[in-house]
């Protein structure tokens, strides 16, 4: 499995090289150059795994030779042991009458669905540079990363507690002051970990992110401080949610629903 950028200047990159690049040096976002065949059986043998294994399953299509199995069953079972359900996204009938359900999203420790993606980002950062580490010369540098984020209040929040603690990660968080909810600036700015850094920028989010961009957009000061992108442009967040819109298919199934046809609403 190897990726390339859209905008068609970067390719034959691997997936842990993706992930901690975050942005394509041609500042496209990074895509799977094919994506992977499911299973010809995934109907019948999926139906019955719980969140973590079915993410196990569709992470494992993605990540090539880069991550074993076995460790992403790791990653993934670290990653949402942090949620209050052992369902992680349960889907909740609204009007049975009419086949109308809820996918809830906010069981994560931030309530915000980008927990999801977010607390298997941070294991993953973590994962890489520890391997790395193990791997590195002893006269050669350890292997760190900058990890460089833009908030209108919920990514914020989900990125630092996905990454707060993590060993060699550092986090900077942008968000527009005055423009972020009290709680969010809160779930923000009360953590403590010496590696989590929020800094308050005047204007709106659009301008944080552009601050964030420009960043990536300079190949020296980005290989220099080793940045990495928590937004999404970094693949994995993309990769992560895809499990619930299967888990969300399966749950029909299992409540008998015969070969569902689901139409997903997102807010946005």
């Amino acid at each position: 499995m190897k990726y390339r950028s859209t905008r068609g200047q970067v390719s034959g990159q691997s997936f842990e090289s993706v992930v901690l690049e975050g942005l394509a040096a041609d500042g496209g976002l990074y895509i799977p150059e094919h994506l992977p065949t499911l299973p010809s059986d995934w109907q019948t043998q999926w139906a019955q795994l719980t969140f973590s294994e079915l993410a196990t399953e569709l992470i494992s299509l993605f990540v090539g030779d880069d991550v074993s199995r076995s460790e992403v069953a790791t990653l993934v079972s670290k990653s949402y042991s942090t949620f209050s359900t052992a369902d992680v996204t349960p889907l909740v009938d609204l009007d049975s009458a009419n086949n109308t359900h809820i996918l809830e999203l906010f069981h994560g420790p931030t309530f915000a669905f980008k927990d999801v993606a977010l607390q298997f980002l941070g294991n993953l950062f973590e994962f890489f540079l520890e391997r790395r580490n193990a791997r590195k010369a002893q006269d050669e540098p350890t292997h760190k990363i900058t990890v460089v984020g833009a908030t209108s209040g919920d990514t914020g929040s989900a990125a630092i507690f996905g990454l707060r603690g993590k060993k060699n990660v550092s986090v900077f968080i942008l968000h527009p002051q005055g423009r972020v909810s009290p709680i969010q600036e809160a779930q923000m700015t009360t953590v403590l970990d010496d590696n989590v850094h929020n800094v308050s920028i005047p204007g709106t989010f659009d301008d944080c992110q552009d601050i964030v961009k420009q960043l990536f957009g300079r190949p020296d000061f980005k290989r220099e401080h080793s940045l990495g992108a928590i937004n999404s442009i970094n693949w994995a967040r993309i990769l992560a949610q895809i499990t619930y819109y299967f888990y969300a298919y399966f749950t029909l199934v299992r409540r008998g629903v015969s070969d569902p046809k689901p139409v997903f609403v997102v807010p946005s």
